[in-house]
Parts: C-alpha cells; sequence; structure tokens
C-alpha cells in the first residue's frame, strides 16, 4: 500500500509538473504579445546612439518618436517585428525560471518564510540557467527586432525570418554565434529575475501575512508593480549592454564594435555619458508592470481554476 501510495504522489507530482509548465508558457505568451511594442521600441531607443562615435548627426529622441517612426515606416505590424522568436524564447525560459524557483523555493523552505535576500539567489539562479537555455533565441529576436532601423533607411534587412536568422548566424558566426552576448544576457536575467520573482513572491505574502488583503488580484496586481519597478531598476545597465553585443554581427573584416560586455560597458558611458545605462528605462518599466500584471494574473487565476496551490 505504502509503494502504491508512493508512486500516486509521484505521478500527481509529475502531473502537477506538467501542468505548470503549460501554464506558465501560456501566461507568458499572452504577456509577451500584449506588450510586445513596447518591448521593440525600448531596444530601438537603446541601439540609438551606438554610433555617434562615427557621426555626430543623431539627434535625440524618446520613444513616443520611434514608436511614431517605425508605425509610419512599416505600419501597426512593424510594432511586432520579431514576435515570434520572442515568443518561441519564453516557452523555454518562463517555464524555466518561474519552476526552478518555486521548485528550489520549496524545498529550502516549505512554508515560505525565506529571507529576502535569500529569494533574491533563489531568483536569481533559476533566471541563470532559464537564460543559458533561451539564450539563441533571444539572439535571434533581438537581431530581427534591430533589422527594423535597415528598413526606415531604404535597405534590405538581414533576415527574412526567425528560421533564416538561425541559418544566418549559424553559417556566417558558427553555431557558438547563437550564444552571442550570453555573458551580458545571464548577467540581465541574474539581475531581472533576482528582482521580479524575489519581490513578487515577498510583496505578495507580506500583504498576505499580515492580513491587508486576501490572496487575490488586489494583491497580484501590488506585488507584480513592485517587483517590474525593482527589475527595471537592476536591470537596465546589463540590458543596454546585452542588447548592443547581441545586435552586433561580424563585420566582412571579421571586426566588432564590441570585444566583449566590459568594452561596450566603457565605450557606451565615454561616449554617451552614464545616464546611457539607463536608455529605455521607462519603456522598459511601462513594459515591464503590464508585463508582470498580465503574467501573474493570469498565471494565478490559470492555477486556481487547475486545482493547483498559489505561486
Amino acid at each position: 500500500m505504502k509503494a502504491g501510495a508512493h508512486g500516486s504522489d509521484d505521478t500527481q507530482t509529475r502531473n502537477g509538473t506538467r501542468i505548470k509548465i503549460l501554464l506558465t508558457s501560456l501566461s507568458a505568451m499572452v504577456a509577451e504579445t500584449s506588450t510586445f511594442p513596447i518591448d521593440l521600441t525600448k531596444t530601438r531607443l537603446q541601439l540609438h546612439g551606438e554610433s555617434q562615435s562615427l557621426s555626430s548627426t543623431n539627434r535625440p529622441t524618446n520613444s513616443f518618436r520611434v514608436a511614431s517612426e517605425i508605425v509610419r515606416e512599416q505600419g501597426v505590424f512593424g510594432l511586432y517585428k520579431g514576435l515570434p522568436p520572442a515568443i518561441l524564447r519564453h516557452l523555454f525560459y518562463t517555464p524555466i525560471r518561474i519552476g526552478g524557483y518555486e521548485k528550489l523555493r520549496n524545498s529550502v523552505s516549505t512554508d515560505g518564510s525565506l529571507s529576502l535576500s535569500s529569494k533574491a539567489l533563489v531568483g536569481g539562479l533559476s533566471g541563470v540557467i532559464a537564460q543559458f537555455v533561451a539564450s539563441p533565441a533571444d539572439l535571434v529576436k533581438v537581431r530581427m527586432q534591430a533589422d527594423g532601423r535597415l528598413v526606415t533607411r531604404g535597405l534590405q534587412p538581414r533576415y527574412k525570418g526567425p528560421f533564416d536568422a538561425l541559418r544566418k548566424i549559424i553559417a556566417m558566426e558558427g553555431f557558438g554565434g547563437l550564444w552571442k552576448g550570453v555573458f551580458p544576457n545571464v548577467q540581465r536575467a541574474f539581475l531581472v529575475n533576482m528582482g521580479e520573482l524575489a519581490c513578487y513572491d515577498h510583496a505578495k505574502r507580506f500583504v498576505i501575512n499580515n492580513q491587508l488583503s486576501d490572496d487575490n488580484i488586489y494583491v497580484h496586481t501590488l506585488a507584480s508593480f513592485m517587483s517590474g519597478l525593482s527589475a527595471t531598476t537592476l536591470s537596465c545597465p546589463a540590458d543596454v549592454v546585452k542588447t548592443r553585443m547581441m545586435n552586433q554581427a561580424v563585420g566582412k573584416e571579421g571586426n566588432l564594435m564590441y570585444k566583449n560586455s566590459y568594452v561596450c560597458l566603457v565605450k557606451t558611458v565615454k561616449i554617451e555619458g552614464l545616464t546611457a545605462l539607463w536608455k529605455g528605462f521607462f519603456p522598459t518599466w511601462a513594459r515591464l508592470g503590464p508585463w508582470q500584471f498580465v503574467f501573474w494574473v493570469s498565471y494565478e487565476r490559470f492555477r486556481q481554476i487547475a486545482g493547483l496551490s498559489s505561486f
């Protein structure tokens, strides 16, 4: 009987894990599609100015101007350039980081009494693993988003689609080229998830444990708002470096603008100033806030419908 009960528990655990993977993927797809135009604007804004060392003709810009130029040159659907690889990325990235965080958290403390610093470490480690796996899809997404700048200049984009981008990157830069920018990518993932997961989890439990509110949509909204602000503040400098590292392709002479993350960081600060490291802060926050809201509210609701406990 005990063996049978143990086997039944294992089956239920596996089924629960599969359901959580499905629900995180579904919630991430909804959130990504809803907020992708803001992410595209953020990426273009972060890339703006990186050629100032070669030309002084770049004029100051902002999120509204960037988004307006995209719509004017490419139409409304231009705001969704790079969406397929972004969704593909989240099919790997989000289930690994969310599931990994919950698994590690519960293995260390079953009652959720971990300190904020411990939750931050667990969140960061989960993000590192997830981002390393999903880095190729993230690279393709950034390259395709940046391609829209070529279209506005009357030039042909580098890639026809995500699979064409994968093929060309491997052909020109080798299989390892799919992990270009992986170190700033992983650094950013550590900071994002350290702020996002730990802050959401801690804020939610703080409100509930102090009986300020029940476990409902209001708590999820407040916690997601706090986690988005925390994640943006911590990760924006690494995000700028990551975007620029991943966007650069090998030139005909094999030259690169940035040899590594440190060179990219120094050049960015030297040419554009320290505040350039927070380029795209408001569109990043404007995107992370709604993304967090849509994802966490959807995910918590889906878990409730599926008969699973709250995150």
